[in-house]
């Protein structure tokens, strides 16, 4: 390696030490806010969707009962299925949270987060803990690679036992049946990369009553009880 490159690598590497403070910072007051707020709910799903489409109102609704139930409602701060979120826990008096990033195109935060529980961040595997660590269940809307990502993520971290069960739903059974159809037929019979007992590892439903029994359900046996996660 000659001298400039050295040099280069060497200054890349001074500034990524320094980062790490960045990170910490962030960890930090993600958990100091999140502390505090109860138990939650994480509704995933596309920014790009629009008030006029019927997944919109349906996140809106499903919020609205999640607070009925007693869970605050966090979603990633931005718009579309996010502000629908957002809007549903807000209207009916619960907590609304919102865990906005920092991107050079979209986002900015939607107006419906509560002020003192809108947190921005700059990295998106620190948001990700924040998004796990305090939902107690997790509901996947109709969404693009971002949704599909903490999706496979979250069920990934559930199967390896980094952290504990909690429910994870997948809403729309149109919008996801394809997925689970490879699943099945490419992951499990063809190839054998995952094993039968991982496709119970979410349910899939077009009803939010479906939803909240789900969750209600696995509470009431006592498999796990309410509390952040990443405990053990």
């Amino acid at each position: 390696m000659d001298k400039v490159k050295q040099k280069n690598w060497t200054k890349i590497q001074a500034e990524g030490s320094w980062r790490i403070f960045r990170i910490i910072a962030e960890f930090v007051e993600g958990f100091e806010k999140m502390d505090n707020i109860g138990p939650c709910v994480s509704i995933y799903g596309s920014a790009r969707t629009k008030p006029d489409n019927p997944y919109y109102q349906q996140a809106v609704d499903l919020a609205k009962r999640l607070v009925e139930e007693g869970y605050g409602v966090i979603t990633g701060g931005g718009p579309g299925i996010m502000e629908a979120g957002n809007k549903g826990a807000q209207e009916a008096g619960g907590a609304s949270v919102g865990l906005n990033i920092v991107l050079p195109f979209e986002q900015e935060a939607n107006a419906y987060i509560d002020i003192d529980k809108l947190i921005n961040f700059r990295y998106f595997f620190v948001r990700k803990v924040m998004f796990v660590k305090y939902a107690q269940a997790l509901v996947m809307m109709p969404g693009g690679f971002g949704t599909l990502d903490e999706m496979f993520e979250s069920i990934t971290l559930i199967q390896t036992e980094k952290i504990g069960k909690v429910p994870v739903i997948l809403f729309g059974t149109k919008f996801w049946s394809g997925l689970i159809e490879w699943m099945k037929t490419t992951l499990l019979e063809e190839h054998g990369n995952i094993s039968p007992k991982d496709l119970d590892l979410f349910v899939v439903t077009d009803d939010i009553e479906e939803v909240i029994q789900h969750i209600n359900d696995f509470y009431e046996k006592g498999d796990r009880t309410l509390q952040p996660n990443f405990e053990y």
